[in-house]
């Protein structure tokens, strides 16, 4: 969208901050081409899951599409996504006929990044970071997409910018801005059913046939030809005009062209194939460990061990998996180990107890005091059941201890970038990361076939680095990451918590030394923290473009460089203030 200033909406989200929240933006700042209290968001994938994601975001209110991207023309003109129940949703591209369109990110980022304030990412995970990264360094917001990063390297670098740059993030997870989640850890949490040292995740395939209740598994699990797996799909040229085959290899190595369909990488089954996804435990797992992590209050794990049939195979996932963690002790909360398995694997543990064993999809928390399982499928999560039966018969949950935010991840996020206040999206990378970190590491054990010993600290398998090379990834030339910074120190015992990432003292340069000197600068006696906003349109008004994008640029730079600053309101101010009196 074309702004008749030159300034942009993101550089100014802020502006309009009092200590408690930040308003509309006023609109004489913007252009009167801008509707203030809009999110100018830019879609990297826009067939399939992101015209749904977009769709949702579109019912919530509150954004104004302005770029899209697609490797593929023909899906984002074309797919029809459905929707839970019989509805369809159709290609962005084709919702959006008059907005700018492009095939790669790093072009429409480049070109749009003066209307973009905030970035939708619904790529294969292999496509993930390395559009978020470009986007966050940009100071833009990220809604993201699950597994967040294809490896752990990536998802540590997610969760470093996202704190460095200040930006406001949130991974897709869709069942845990549910009711039904918020109950089942308020239970948890309020020890309703004692101390959970132990917890397991069941993730069947729904569409096999469940067996009956006598049966052990309930679903019947397939076999495995590892040599078969070990093989790329077959070359069937030629690559249609409306796809850039090598845009969607994007970080990868080539691969043969093996065309489209459900079998193959592109557009759904790239999740099944090493190069490009992390199979179930990363697609299912991502929906269903939340809640463990949630309840638990879990981060980084001390071992991760995996199981899988035969040997790990060079390129596809293999048809089911079994992952076990051990958590430390987090304060006065014991150890707790969680396993998980997936491809209609059960746990012998739980045979014959009195469980729902026809749920697909389910969660159980072993307590003390009593057990808890919910399932989750395709749709909202639930229901969920208390044991014994006899002793929660007449159970009364806990009062409400956890906010509620009605409308969903979505409005969640929305709401959060409006009032740039992280706290209002529940799944931001700084909990996303550990919890996807833990499941790409449920991988990494299986492919090494080895039980690890983990220091996320330093992000190594310290017997096994063999370990090193499913930990970090391989980039085409030009496709390169930055590496994630080392934390010093292994993690707490007593908490499972890692020491801050380590701080060097670099020299202080003269950008930072403006900045602190116009910190140190008195407020006008006319301003009040009550009368803000109004305040700031007034000062703003009377200032030339030039005035406004000199303070854009400083604020920018105060956000990058002091991106925990205590009370923004003020410090814009203090900015705005300091380039009205001519910069002295």
């Amino acid at each position: 969208m074309h702004r008749k200033s030159g300034l942009t909406r993101r550089q100014f989200v802020g502006a309009a901050a009092s200590a408690a929240a930040i308003t509309v933006v006023p609109r004489h700042v913007l252009g009167k081409a801008a509707p203030s209290n809009l999110i100018n968001i830019g879609v990297v994938g826009s067939g399939g899951h992101g015209a749904f994601v977009v769709t949702q975001m579109l019912k919530v209110g509150g954004i104004n599409v302005v770029a899209l991207c697609d490797v593929d023309s023909w899906s984002a003109n074309h797919t029809e996504t459905k929707e839970y129940g019989s509805r369809r949703i159709t290609g962005l591209f084709k919702q959006f006929p008059k907005v700018p369109k492009y095939k790669d990110f790093r072009v429409m980022l480049a070109k749009e990044k003066d209307n973009i304030d905030a970035v939708v990412i619904t790529t294969p995970e292999h496509i993930h970071i390395s559009a978020a990264a470009m986007a966050m360094k940009m100071g833009k917001h990220v809604y993201c997409s699950k597994l967040l990063g294809h490896n752990i390297h990536e998802i540590r670098l997610a969760t470093q910018l996202a704190k460095q740059y200040g930006v406001i993030t949130q991974m897709g997870i869709g069942n845990h801005t549910s009711e039904i989640f918020h109950q089942a850890v308020e239970i948890i949490q309020a020890g309703d059913i004692g101390e959970v040292k132990d917890a397991f995740v069941w993730c069947d395939n729904e569409w096999d046939k469940y067996q009956g209740p006598k049966a052990w598994p309930p679903r019947a699990v397939r076999n495995y030809n590892p040599a078969f797996a070990d093989k790329q799909l077959r070359e069937k040229g030629p690559i249609p005009d409306n796809l850039d085959w090598d845009l969607w290899l994007g970080p990868r190595e080539p691969h043969p062209y093996p065309g489209t369909g459900r079998r193959f990488y592109h557009p759904s089954s790239w999740r099944s194939w090493w190069d490009f996804g992390n199979g179930r435990i990363a697609d299912i797992g991502s929906h269903a460990v939340d809640l463990v992590f949630w309840a638990l209050d879990l981060k980084y794990p001390l071992t991760a061990d995996g199981e899988g049939p035969g040997r790990p195979a060079l390129e596809r996932v293999p048809p089911w998996q079994k992952a076990t963690w051990t958590f430390p002790a987090r304060g006065k909360k014991p150890p707790v180990t969680l396993k998980w398995a997936h491809g209609n694997k059960r746990f012998d543990e739980l045979k014959g107890l009195d469980l729902p064993h026809d749920w697909p999809v389910a969660m159980h928390f072993v307590g003390s005091e009593g057990r808890l399982t919910m399932q989750i499928e395709r749709g909202p999560a639930g229901p969920m059941e208390l044991y014994p039966k006899s002793k929660f018969a007449k159970y009364t949950p806990p009062r409400r201890t956890l906010p509620r935010s009605p409308g969903g991840e979505y409005r969640q996020w929305i709401q959060a970038v409006r009032t740039n206040d992280q706290s209002k999206a529940e799944m931001p990378f700084s909990y996303s990361g550990p919890l996807c970190e833990t499941l790409a590491l449920g991988n990494v054990a299986y492919r090494t076939g080895k039980k690890l010993k983990w220091d996320p600290a330093q992000m190594k398998a310290v017997n096994a680095p063999e370990a090193d090379k499913f930990i970090q990834g391989s980039y085409r030339k030009g496709w390169e990451l930055d590496k994630p910074k080392m934390e010093i120190g292994a993690p707490s015992k007593k908490t499972g918590r890692t020491p801050e990432i380590e701080k060097r003292t670099p020299p202080v340069s003269k950008l930072e030394k403006l900045l602190t000197q116009i910190d140190q600068n008195d407020l006008p006696k006319a301003y009040g923290l009550a009368k803000h906003q109004k305040y700031v349109d007034r000062r703003m008004a009377g200032l030339s473009d030039a005035q406004k994008a000199r303070i854009a640029q400083l604020w920018a730079d105060k956000r990058r460089v002091h991106p925990q600053m205590a009370n923004r309101g003020k410090s814009f101010v203090r900015i705005m203030e300091y380039v009205a009196g001519g910069e002295k």
